[in-house]
């Protein structure tokens, strides 16, 4: 059957999306022309949100597949990315809002009590189906974080938290890297001793150096034993490794895959672990931009929700990380001439291999 033409209003339902702005300054009667624009940046947040959601959708169908394909890996990447430029694109559209000035927004605020961006639902599944702890979520006004949602709102969320979150999925691909046996030896062993060398070498010039005073030498010798006993952490056996969220061998392929991302089959691993920390550190960003938005709209007064206004939001910037154990890898590199060399056999398996 012939497809009838399409319509770009229509396609775009512009008639509702276009009616859907409702200033509640209009229905009391207030002048009050800055809420057009504070409706339609938040709307414009939601609709991006959807589409996070939307991503996130395919990226969790296709990472917890086991094995993940190459196809499946790469779709994961791009999807990633985008959110990336997605979270961009909200940071900057704090721009535009704050061309409203605080005493602009004061003809409305009073009439928004006690609606919250708080109360966003879609933001709160983002966090969640990424991986953010419940444990390190910042209570709001001392309450769980869905009492102030819908009863509706509450079932959506709690049912996600539910679910297997990104950070879950990531731990367990990384603890099924295959390439961390080295063939009667282990990753684990020759990195540890490398690591374990090259502090050994650091102390030893440390001690012989008569510039270097001796308080200063104390001190620093007192750090290369903690940075040796942290090393040791994650180089454990076990997963009792010392205040990481993810697993012990997670953490251990996840160095892995940073100190040889340059091999063809650690590529798109180091892509993917590269994207997990664009993502959290612009919603970091995000954060802390709103919340300086807020300090400039409100000063010390309370959100319309009834939250301690910049405050709250400052420290949700500063706790609610998600892929905060990628960032702390950097704390266990070594310099590049002194990483193990892989083994031939390893070598071989993470390569293009052609026909001679």
């Amino acid at each position: 059957m012939a497809r009838a033409p399409v319509y770009y209003g229509d396609y775009l339902k512009l008639d509702r999306l276009l009616s859907a702005q409702e200033p509640e300054s209009v229905k009391a009667g207030v002048d009050a022309h800055d809420e057009m624009l504070f409706i339609i940046v938040h709307q414009a947040y939601e609709l991006w949100f959807k589409q996070i959601l939307h991503e996130l959708d395919r990226i969790e169908a296709d990472f917890g597949t086991i094995p993940v394909t190459d196809d499946a890996m790469g779709r994961v990447v791009h999807g990633l990315n985008r959110i990336h430029e997605i979270l961009k694109l909200v940071v900057g559209q704090l721009d535009v809002l704050e061309t409203m000035t605080p005493f602009d927004f004061l003809d409305f605020r009073d009439l928004l009590m006690p609606a919250s961006g708080f109360q966003s639902l879609q933001f709160r599944l983002i966090e969640t189906r990424l991986g953010l702890a419940p444990a390190t979520r910042v209570p709001f006004d001392d309450k769980a974080i869905d009492e102030r949602l819908s009863e509706r709102d509450r079932a959506a969320f709690r049912a996600a938290g539910e679910k297997p979150s990104l950070f879950d999925l990531l731990d367990q691909w990384l603890a099924r890297t295959p390439f961390l046996d080295w063939g009667g030896a282990t990753f684990r062993d020759a990195y540890r001793a490398a690591v374990e060398k090259h502090l050994a070498r650091d102390a030893e010039m440390v001690r012989s150096d008569p510039a270097i005073p001796q308080e200063k030498r104390e001190r620093d010798l007192r750090n290369i034993e903690r940075a040796i006993a942290s090393f040791s952490a994650i180089f454990s056996a076990t997963d009792d490794n010392g205040g990481w969220r993810l697993s012990g061998s997670a953490v251990q392929a996840a160095l892995f895959i940073t100190l040889y991302r340059d091999k063809p089959a650690a590529q798109q691993p180091f892509r993917l672990l590269a994207a997990l920390m664009d993502i959290d550190e612009t919603m970091t960003l995000w954060r802390y931009r709103h919340a300086l938005m807020v300090e400039r709209m409100i000063g010390v007064k309370i959100g319309t929700g009834g939250s301690s206004g910049h405050a709250y939001l400052r420290t949700t910037a500063e706790r609610h990380r998600i892929f905060g154990d990628l960032f702390r890898l950097s704390s266990f590199l070594i310099p590049r001439s002194a990483v193990p060399e892989l083994p031939a056999q390893v070598q071989a398996r993470m390569g293009f291999v052609t026909a001679s």
